[in-house]
């Protein structure tokens, strides 16, 4: 069953994918989750398909070329954004342009979407190998994986060391050892740059967002947060929302 936090989480992803809410913050957090390597957050926002979302611009009169132009977008857009992420300029230019040309060779809408969810899950999941090659040991790695996919739950070592199958002692001292942190410092920085996201790219107030995030208080997320950045979660918004342009549509339209 699932609990409140995650049932808040999994809703705060599917807003943000929202035909409703088809604008440059939106696209900008998708391109982030594959950047990240975040699996589960590009799939939930493919869904519904691209050959179902509603709000797509008009870039070709022909329907399906229309399409295989957002999804060339779309492929273009995670090269660029993988290549700040870390990955070889090669690798990334490459699988743009196999999957471009793929897409100049699909005849039907059915071949358009499923190379759109190939590519930016093959985007992703190399970003997210990619993450976990930068750290020698696999028990580590694992742990990051079981990090990642429980950002809304309280993450203890107890549990990666269950999770690992080392000693709570052991995995602590390997774990800063591998990544110059302690486990509990990764996993709240993990968490307040979640935070900064749903601050910049949806409207949750810092109450939910603490409660998505699994903090025990909404007092105890400003503190930390305002450690973190800086600024308080109210004024990050605020600055975060200059910068960016919040509610301003995109040019290119809900590619996601």
């Amino acid at each position: 069953m699932k609990t409140d936090q995650e049932l808040f989480y999994k809703e705060y992803v599917r807003r943000e994918h929202s035909t409703f809410r088809a604008s440059y913050p939106a696209e900008l957090s998708f391109y982030t989750a594959i950047k990240t390597g975040d699996m589960n957050k590009v799939r939930e926002f493919m869904s519904p398909s691209i050959i179902e979302k509603e709000g797509l611009g008009t870039l070709s009169d022909n329907p399906l070329q229309n399409l295989k132009y957002h999804v060339v977008i779309t492929i273009a857009m995670s090269a660029r954004y993988c290549i700040e992420g870390g990955m070889d300029l090669s690798e990334a230019y490459g699988l743009s342009d196999l999957y471009i040309q793929k897409a100049d060779r699909s005849k039907t809408p059915a071949e358009i979407e499923a190379l759109h969810r190939d590519a930016c899950l093959d985007y992703a999941g190399r970003m997210r190998l990619f993450r976990k090659r930068r750290v020698r040991n696999t028990r580590v790695a694992k742990c990051f994986d079981y990090i990642y996919d429980h950002l809304h739950t309280r993450i203890t070592v107890a549990q990666l060391a269950d999770h690992t199958g080392l000693d709570p002692s052991y995995l602590s001292r390997l774990f800063k050892k591998e990544t110059g942190v302690t486990i509990t410092e990764y996993i709240r920085t993990q968490k307040i740059e979640t935070a900064k996201n749903m601050l910049a790219y949806s409207d949750y107030g810092s109450a939910q967002i603490a409660s998505v995030l699994a903090f025990p208080s909404q007092s105890y997320f400003s503190e930390i947060f305002r450690k973190h950045t800086g600024m308080t979660p109210l004024h990050y918004r605020k600055a975060h929302a200059r910068e960016t342009g919040l509610g301003r549509k995109s040019a290119l339209g809900p590619d996601m």
